[in-house]
């Protein structure tokens, strides 16, 4: 285990390189960034002077490796737009994000076993088509176009829930505040409901259809073909042994899922104008504001490698067939 965690973090220091090298390019491909730093107005000398103050001048390797330096302190510069530490701004942000993040994930887990076992325990019937075809239909479904015809029709039309704004829960609750944050809570949820099922529907139905491929799978099996000619009834089998075994590709996704609908929300934080890092670092995009963007992207990229990371060792565990380093399970 010790060589495989070592080996996994090992790979995980190489592709937060990889993504502050893109990171670094970017800030690179849209010309000299210098001109980010000045006015319109400011003459050439004045340009010459910041591109000399911010080591703009310097080769792209030596400057490379200053940014490098830099975020291994924590420091990603100051926001072109607030005035502030980037990553101070997208710290922020990230409370509301992991809010809707979770709300969505947690509703399509909630959705998706059921569903996807019902589909596979009544294989070939009425069931098992009507949930497969609104699952391929929820796969094909742009999430901001899930996202406008919600606010059309629930905002706008019959007026059930908001269209926009949040209402902070973790935030009061990481403040030492949790009266705050439950008495909040409600609101929380409620403004979550449209934005959530946005970003849940292609996630929904894709698991939808892996708890199905995966639970058809292992129906077929011997053992289990071995437990219903003992004479156990349908339900056990279906518990105690089938499901067991049909969760394995199950727990790789759901372990994987934060860290996607984490990086899918940004058309949907737009389109609700809801105040995560995904709106955030959408505005930032549009007014060039690359401290803003690259301490964002880095941020994700952390999150979503440490959440792999966790994914491996769980399924590891699990899983006993998964070999090791060493020959070591």
């Amino acid at each position: 285990m010790g060589a495989y965690v070592v080996r996994r973090l090992v790979q995980s220091v190489i592709v937060i390189v990889g993504v502050t090298l893109v990171s670094f390019l970017a800030l690179q491909a849209g010309g000299d960034p210098t001109y980010l730093f000045v006015s319109e107005r400011a003459s050439q000398e004045e340009i010459e002077a910041t591109r000399r103050a911010l080591g703009f001048d310097r080769p792209l390797s030596v400057q490379y490796l200053s940014f490098v330096g830099d975020l291994t302190r924590g420091d990603f510069g100051q926001s072109l737009s607030y005035r502030q530490p980037a990553m101070e701004i997208v710290l922020e942000a990230l409370p509301a994000t992991i809010e809707l993040t979770v709300f969505a994930m947690v509703l399509a887990l909630l959705l998706a076993i059921p569903l996807g076992v019902l589909a596979a325990i009544h294989r070939g019937t009425a069931w098992d088509g009507s949930i497969t075809t609104a699952s391929m239909l929820g796969q094909s479904i742009p999430s901001f176009w899930m996202g406008i015809m919600m606010i059309l029709f629930f905002g706008l039309y019959i007026r059930l829930f908001p269209i926009s704004g949040h209402v902070p829960f973790l935030t009061p609750l990481l403040d030492g505040d949790p009266g705050r944050a439950l008495a909040n809570l409600p609101r929380t949820l409620y403004h979550l409901v449209l934005p959530g099922i946005a970003v849940a529907t292609y996630s929904l139905a894709r698991n939808t259809r892996l708890v199905r491929s995966s639970l058809l799978e292992v129906l077929e099996q011997d053992y289990v073909r071995t437990a219903r000619s003992k004479g156990l009834s349908e339900r056990r089998v279906l518990i105690h042994h089938a499901l067991r075994n049909a969760w394995l590709p199950v727990v790789t996704i759901i372990g994987l899922e934060f860290g996607f609908l984490l990086g899918g929300v940004v058309v949907v934080e737009t389109v609700f104008s809801y105040p995560g890092i995904g709106r955030l670092l959408f505005a930032a995009i549009n007014q060039r504001d690359i401290p803003l963007v690259q301490a964002g992207v880095v941020l994700l990229a952390g999150i979503f490698i440490v959440l792999n990371l966790v994914v491996d060792l769980v399924y590891v565990r699990l899983d006993p067939r998964v070999k090791l380093a060493g020959g070591r399970s």
